[in-house]
This record gives structure tokens, sequence and C-alpha cells, in this order.
């Protein structure tokens, strides 16, 4: 009963579980429900966010799939990829546990579409390559386009220059407005950059979303008491990235297990990209690990 039952919904949790036991009759602990589950394979994990996919945002991912599967692995380390995120002070964004399978994290059942929109307290903007972190800054002010080519003015080039990036190097970044304007668009032209062609609604395929994670997980560990602070905390830990040594292989592994085989066996949809997250799930195992042991006891 207790394997059918998160089979079905994988959202139920041990109280739930304990409940439904005792109404038919049956007295159990969660310590026992998470040692059967775990027999079974079943382990509790934090509902991954993927992205809110229409028919459109599918066929521009299977496009891009086909145009790059027969790209060389050197073609990807010489990319900067680069995005922003918001992070926030206390973290207010709502965490759902599932019991699932290994290798089935991005499985609908197991995950949670979600919207670019939301809240935060600091914007940050950064890029990287597969030779490390490139430059990281905070977003002080709503941004748009012409904040965004400053942004770009200010701290590209010098992050490739820092990274030693080869000749030909392209820049990654995705289809936001202010991104694909086209005064942004006529700045990179005249700047003699490259700009990898990226479909909509993607953040799936960018491997920088993991080094947004391992960011994350650090600042909430040193748990900042006020803007002020979060922004030194981010600026600290990521400074520290690159001496960790966990990131150099994120764009080899990347290219190696590139998502456009998963994208094409899934026809363009996330729930079959564990491929991509597989090849970067080593930058904060330990701590997703410990996040899952901590967040277990509490369901």
């Amino acid at each position: 009963m207790i394997t059918r039952t998160v089979s079905k919904d994988p959202r139920t949790t041990r109280g739930d579980l304990v409940n439904d036991l005792q109404r038919a009759g049956t007295k159990v602990t969660k310590a026992t429900i998470s040692n059967t589950l775990r027999r079974q394979g079943l382990k509790s994990c934090s509902a991954r966010r993927v992205p809110l996919l229409k028919p459109v945002h599918v066929q521009a991912r299977l496009k891009f799939a086909r145009e790059h599967l027969d790209d060389p692995e050197e073609d990807w380390e010489n990319v900067i990829w680069s995005d922003e995120t918001k992070i926030e002070l206390f973290s207010k964004n709502s965490t759902r546990r599932v019991w699932r399978r290994k290798n089935a994290e991005l499985h609908p059942k197991n995950t949670i579409p979600t919207v670019k929109h939301g809240g935060g307290n600091i914007m940050l903007w950064g890029c990287f390559s597969a030779k490390g972190p490139g430059r990281l800054i905070r977003v002080k002010e709503r941004m748009n386009g012409a904040m965004y080519r400053e942004i770009l003015s200010d701290n590209l080039l010098p992050s490739a220059r820092a990274l030693k990036m080869k000749r030909g190097w392209v820049f990654q970044h995705d289809n936001d407005p202010k991104h694909t304007a086209r005064a942004t668009k006529e700045w990179l032209r005249k700047k003699h950059f490259k700009v990898l062609e990226w479909p909509s609604q993607s953040p799936d395929l960018n491997p920088i979303e993991n080094l947004w994670r391992e960011l994350k997980v650090r600042v909430a560990q040193r748990q900042p008491q006020n803007i002020t602070a979060l922004e030194e905390i981010c600026m600290e830990e990521w400074a520290k990235i690159p001496a960790t040594q966990k990131i150099i292989s994120v764009c080899t592994n990347f290219s190696e297990e590139f998502p456009e085989h998963a994208m094409l066996r899934g026809r363009g949809r996330p729930e079959n990209m564990y491929h991509v997250h597989h090849c970067v799930h080593h930058l904060s195992s330990s701590d997703r690990e410990e996040q899952d042991r901590l967040m277990d006891d509490a369901m």
C-alpha cells in the first residue's frame, strides 16, 4: 500500500501515510515508512522545478538539439554561459518533497512547473565557462536593455580574459527581451561577439543553473541577516567556487552527455533531460545529500 500510494502521488508525506494506515487499522512509525520506501528504491527528494513549456517552446528545443547534435566537445568548452538569478534573504520559496526513484527527478510527477516571475531580495548577473566562474555582480535597479548592455560592457570581456578563453569564444544568454532587443543585438555585433542561439524557456539546458544552486546552498549555510551581508556572502562564496575544482569538468561532461540526445528522446520536454543534470550533479552532491537527510526527517 505504501509504495503504491507514493507511486501514484509522489508528494504524499510520511504523516499522510501514517494516518492512512492508522485508519486501515495498522500502526506504524515514520521511520518504518522511510525504511520501507528506501528498500523499494524510493527516496525523499526536493521536487525539481522545471520550465512550463508550450508547443512552440518544445519545437524550438528540438530544433536546437538537432542543430547541435554533432558539435565537438571543444566547442562547448569555449562557451561563456551567463544568466541572472534572484537570491532571497530568507528563503520563502516553498520546497515540495516527493518520493522518487534514482534518476527520476525530471518525471512530470516529480516536478513543479514554474514561470520566470517571482520575488527576491537581490538580483545577480554572472557567467562562467569550463575553466571556472567569471564575474558576478549585483543588479541594484530594475534591469532594462541599456543596463544589460552596460553590464556586458563592464564584465563580459574582462571575464573572457580572466578565464583565458580561446579565440572565437561564444557567448550564451537566454531569450529575455533585454537580451534580444535590437540595440543589444547591434551592440554584440559591433563588439564582434559570437552568440549562441538559444531556445526559449530552456534554463534546464544551461549548466549555470547548477552553479546558481551551488551558490544558494553555500549562502543559505551562512545565514546572512541583512541585505548587505547577503550581497557580501554571495560574492565571497562565488569567489571560493574555483578553489573547490568542482566546476572545471562541467562543460566537458555537459558536452559528453549533451542534452540533444535526451531532448530528442523526450521530444523536447524536460522530463527526459536527466543527463544534463546528471553531468553536473557532482557540483554540490554532498550538500544535497545533507539537505535531503534533514528534510526527510521533517517530512
